[in-house]
């Protein structure tokens, strides 16, 4: 039997390739910074194209390359893969517009059914996403189209296997850059994914904190207005939708939760699904989550930091939910314990489908445990993750969430 790869404790030394290594520490001289209007003239060369629509994207934008380069301390190989990134994800937005310029007809589609899981992280949103995508019935963005929902250049529009390679290339390279990272959340090129990806390409989502340390960023996100960047993940979700027979979407992040006022706003015919698991354990995950990401791109992995950072932020996207709950219709919104999930994931599928108003079909069903067979815990690795390693208190975090479990019914694991 093949041993059981672990995730190391030790944030402070991300495990890397030598190679990689070694090309810091000759690199790490070079002194440089991004530039915004750099990265967009790099996208508009490479794409032909060079309309952003009105260019409002260019604010959250400027934000972000901003607190990158005062604060996130990137190694010099980070530097490269940050500037790639955000390259890409202009090169996407542009070739997303120009698709949608040129095909108007894209947008006036409706989107009949929309399931948002926007549980907290480390919940079981990932397992009961995919279950959920299972059905052939449901739309779900797979992780190659989160990077390119348009086609490449020179590429036609039915045309996915530059796209698809494209990201089977990103996935190996994560997985080479970070060993660890696939046991704590496996990305995977073909897989149901975070549609908040799609929010990366207006530079208006979580996902930036997560894997950088980013604090002006984060905070200027927190108080902007986020129905412009969510009106742009509507159009890209009926772009993706686009000359299919699907009839519901299922989408999911973490990120919802801290603006769900916003999502009911834009998607009126969602149904939320909240999943609700045991805070003193699903914290510890994330923050080992977030200390691994940062690892990618950076040398300096404060622990403390980020617990403070992240912890804050979780009992903002708790109370936020459970304020707009109180004035939205109850109908809407489906509550799903994360020891049901695991104990009893069809029951639970039942259940929500009935809620929606969809046959929880013999289809439905054989999807979901063909899905189960294939998606084991630990197929990548063990994550481990202790409060401690974080200087939190457990009897200090569970006062400071208990207003959540009491409001949630959450109970202790």
């Amino acid at each position: 039997m093949a041993k059981v790869v672990t995730t190391s404790l030790d944030y402070a030394r991300p495990k890397r390739p030598l190679p990689v290594r070694l090309f810091n520490r000759v690199a790490k001289m070079r002194r440089s910074t991004l530039s915004a209007e750099h990265l967009l003239d790099r996208a508009r060369r490479k794409t032909g194209l060079s309309d952003l629509g009105d260019e409002w994207i260019m604010t959250p934008l400027g934000v972000l390359i901003d607190s990158i380069n005062r604060e996130a301390n990137l190694h010099p190989l980070g530097k490269i893969i940050q500037a790639r990134r955000i390259e890409d994800l202009l090169s996407a937005h542009l070739r997303t517009r120009a698709l949608l310029a040129a095909r108007p007809q894209i947008v006036e589609r409706e989107i009949e059914h929309i399931i948002v899981i926007a549980g907290l992280q480390r919940t079981g949103t990932t397992t009961l996403h995919r279950l959920i995508a299972s059905d052939g019935r449901m739309r779900a963005m797979c992780s190659w189209e989160a990077m390119s929902a348009a086609h490449l250049r020179g590429e036609r529009s039915k045309d996915t296997a530059k796209r698809i390679a494209q990201a089977k290339r990103a996935q190996q390279m994560l997985g080479y850059l970070s060993p660890d990272f696939f046991a704590v959340h496996p990305v995977e090129y073909d897989a149901p994914e975070e549609d908040i990806l799609l929010l990366d390409h207006c530079f208006m989502s979580q996902s930036w904190e997560a894997l950088l340390r980013v604090p002006s960023y984060a905070k200027w996100l927190e108080d902007a207005d986020h129905e412009r960047a969510y009106r742009y993940l509507e159009d890209m979700l009926k772009l993706m939708l686009f000359a299919r027979q699907e009839t519901c979407w299922v989408i999911k992040s973490p990120h919802h939760a801290e603006y769900l006022d916003v999502v009911l706003k834009v998607f009126p015919q969602a149904h939320v699904v909240l999943t609700h698991r045991d805070p003193l354990v699903a914290t510890p995950s994330f923050l080992s989550m977030v200390a691994h990401g940062w690892g990618l791109s950076s040398d300096i992995i404060d622990t403390s930091e980020i617990a403070s950072h992240w912890v804050a932020k979780i009992e903002r996207m708790m109370r936020h939910v459970l304020t707009v709950r109180k004035t939205a219709d109850p109908a809407r919104f489906i509550d799903i314990a994360y020891d049901d999930l695991v104990q009893n994931p069809i029951h639970e599928l039942a259940r929500i489908y009935k809620r929606v108003g969809i046959t929880f079909d013999d289809a439905a069903r054989k999807s979901a445990e063909a899905t189960l067979r294939t998606n084991t815990q630990h197929r990548y690795g063990r994550h481990r993750y202790t409060l401690e390693s974080f200087g939190i208190s457990r009897d200090a975090l569970d006062e400071r969430f208990g207003f959540y479990r009491r409001a949630c019914h959450v109970p202790y694991e």
